[in-house]
């Protein structure tokens, strides 16, 4: 392993980087192995990495929320290698003018995993006063936040942005009376997911947006999920569900959706995007393609419907469906 690790830091000290590259080299670098490393770690690969392709289709699609935006802070609670919050600055980063004007909060749960994060934001030249970063755990110690005459009152920020582990036991009980989870219900203890949401949304500007990475499931289980999900919809928070294929994430064969919710929204439709064809096999895994990212961010950005693709649904629609966010219920894709 020594060996290994002096030959690779040999042949990165002799690539260019005296900035006239035009991009960020060392970063890139840094993201190639940890995407190699996360291809051979199988299902632990979940614990801190985000497939570039999916982290990058996040990024745009946040990033064009905040175009009249001067500075912005974004928070990740389950922030793995810190990759996925590094490309959401750097999305949002071409709107604003000058440099170091995003504001980065990190929290994560395991301490090899919390120092990929640290070593990700460090190394990447974001100024050490936009970097707040911590070792905890995101539901049982809720973070980030104010100090304020003696107490402690949430932070909110622009953007929030997370890749979770996909149905989580956690306590429930516990929280009964915890300010995040009151006004919509508690998760499952067998199934977080929601309770991960919910932390998210809690932490939002009224007027900013989040994007999360969750399980298929969350759309149609029933019980204490089906009432959050309620909740949510005719509270007007979710934006856009867009569903992708199955043998994406390293972690798991499952398909997984990306949710984009905000917390004060007028319109109530939803727009449901079936990317589960779009995609190209590389290997075991199945890969988004350049074309595929455009299509999705194009049909999100324009919210339209494409036949077999995606579909702007209205809130009746999903209430006579009995809030079943299923997108197979919306759209019939061509197989």
């Amino acid at each position: 392993q020594s060996k290994s690790i002096s030959d690779l830091i040999q042949l990165i000290k002799d690539i260019p980087m005296d900035g006239k590259q035009g991009y960020d080299v060392l970063g890139f670098i840094y993201e190639y192995l940890i995407e190699k490393f996360a291809a051979n770690a199988g299902k632990k690969a979940g614990e801190f990495y985000t497939p570039h392709e999916v982290s990058l289709l996040m990024s745009e699609i946040v990033a064009n929320h905040l175009k009249d935006r001067e500075k912005i802070e974004i928070f990740d609670p389950t922030s793995g290698s810190g990759s996925l919050l590094i490309n959401i600055g750097k999305s949002a980063s071409k709107y604003i003018e000058g440099d170091n004007k995003v504001k980065y909060y990190a929290q994560e749960l395991k301490q090899n995993t919390y120092n990929l994060t640290r070593m990700n934001l460090v190394m990447r030249g974001i100024e050490a006063d936009n970097i707040v970063t911590r070792n905890g755990d995101t539901l049982e110690d809720d973070w980030p936040y104010l100090e304020e005459n003696g107490g402690r009152k949430p932070l909110p920020v622009d953007v929030v942005v997370s890749n979770p582990p996909y149905s989580a036991h956690w306590t429930s009980g516990s929280y009964k009376t915890d300010p995040r989870f009151v006004k919509y219900g508690l998760a499952p203890d067998t199934k977080a997911d929601y309770a991960f949401l919910l932390h998210c949304l809690y932490h939002l500007k009224n007027d900013g947006v989040m994007a999360i990475v969750l399980p298929h499931g969350v759309l149609f289980r029933g019980g204490s999920e089906e009432e959050i999900r309620k909740k949510l919809i005719e509270n007007h928070n979710i934006e856009t569900i867009i569903g992708f294929p199955s043998q994406m994430f390293f972690s798991t064969p499952i398909s997984v959706i990306v949710a984009v919710l905000s917390k004060e929204r007028k319109e109530s439709d939803i727009l449901f995007v079936d990317a589960s064809q779009s995609f190209v096999k590389v290997k075991k895994q199945n890969v988004l393609r350049q074309m595929d990212i455009q299509k999705i961010f194009d049909a999100v950005q324009d919210r339209k419907s494409i036949p077999d693709f995606s579909r702007l649904v209205t809130k009746e629609e999903i209430k006579k469906n009995d809030y079943n966010l299923n997108i197979s219920r919306y759209i019939s894709a061509k197989k």
